[in-house]
């Protein structure tokens, strides 16, 4: 059997490992055959010939003169991606108990999910709670209006998309992203449950992305209504007849939402986690 435990054979063509230094130009320790650089084992030469451009000193790349394709590059990226974080926490870490609303964006005004959303809206404001949503038109509107018009707080989490999705005019504050996962990042953190409305691909991967994070622990179990019963029944036949029966879910999955066309139980079952919540955390309400 051969020793698992030995080290790495020595190869005898590497590069002069004294000279060697890290993907930030600086130098770095030698160890057989690897080089270390924080998180990075790399080798000079072959970083000079995948990337010539980051030859040189940090310093010396600090001050050059860049193109403005480096807007493009994935480092530059993730410091947009980490803005988006700090923004977001930073707008919404002060607005108090709060539900995201979901739905069409194609539903119009008169249109009845229309007016139940915004109905939605003025109960949750007299009850105390803020509303998010993503800003957009259609249900997203109607729940931000009907929360504005009755004195509430609202927001709208916006996302940029190839055709243009503008902030409705009944938002108090609004957060602009760039990337959908921050901002279903802001939707889950900032919530005390979901309320989701008759919608279409969109609506339906908040729904699923919510029962997923609940079903495997990532986040503790919250409230998600489900408004519209004869909408909603043909997904749930599939769930019991499809799911169900290959034994991809439980029966204590089917728990994990309520289905209804009360929107006095959506707020009713709303407001009881959130005081149930602030007793057993008030130091988090403080």
């Amino acid at each position: 059997m051969p020793d698992t435990d030995a080290p790495p054979p020595s190869r005898s063509d590497d590069p002069d490992l004294p000279g060697a230094r890290g993907a930030d130009g600086e130098p770095i320790t030698t160890g057989r055959d690897r080089l270390r650089a924080g998180r990075l084992l790399v080798r000079r030469e072959a970083m000079d010939r995948q990337v010539p451009e980051r030859a040189g000193t940090a310093d010396e790349r600090l001050l050059r003169r860049s193109r403005t394709a480096f807007l493009d590059s994935d480092p530059w990226r993730t410091l947009r991606i980490q803005a988006e974080f700090v923004e977001g926490f930073d707008a919404l870490a002060g607005i108090g108990p709060a539900v995201t609303v979901f739905g069409s964006a194609r539903a119009a005004e008169g249109d009845p999910v229309y007016e139940q959303a915004r109905e939605l809206g003025r109960l949750l404001a007299e009850a105390g709670l803020t509303v998010i949503t993503g800003g957009g038109p259609g249900v997203m509107a109607a729940a931000n209006r009907g929360c504005f018009e009755a004195g509430g707080f609202s927001v709208g989490c916006n996302i940029e998309l190839p055709h243009e999705q503008w902030l409705n005019p009944y938002v108090d504050l609004g957060v602009e992203f760039r990337y959908f996962f921050v901002r279903k990042t802001m939707f889950v953190k900032y919530a005390e449950g979901f309320v989701i409305f008759p919608g279409g691909f969109g609506t339906l991967d908040e729904l699923f992305e919510s029962l997923t994070l609940i079903q495997t622990g990532k986040i503790k179990h919250f409230p998600v209504f489900l408004v519209g019963s004869a909408y909603w029944a043909g997904l749930l036949a599939w769930f019991r007849a499809t799911l169900l029966a290959a034994g991809t879910i439980t029966e204590d999955d089917l728990t994990l939402f309520t289905v209804t066309d009360d929107l006095a139980e959506v707020v009713r079952g709303l407001r009881t986690f959130v005081e149930a919540r602030s007793a057993a955390h008030p130091a988090e309400e403080a």
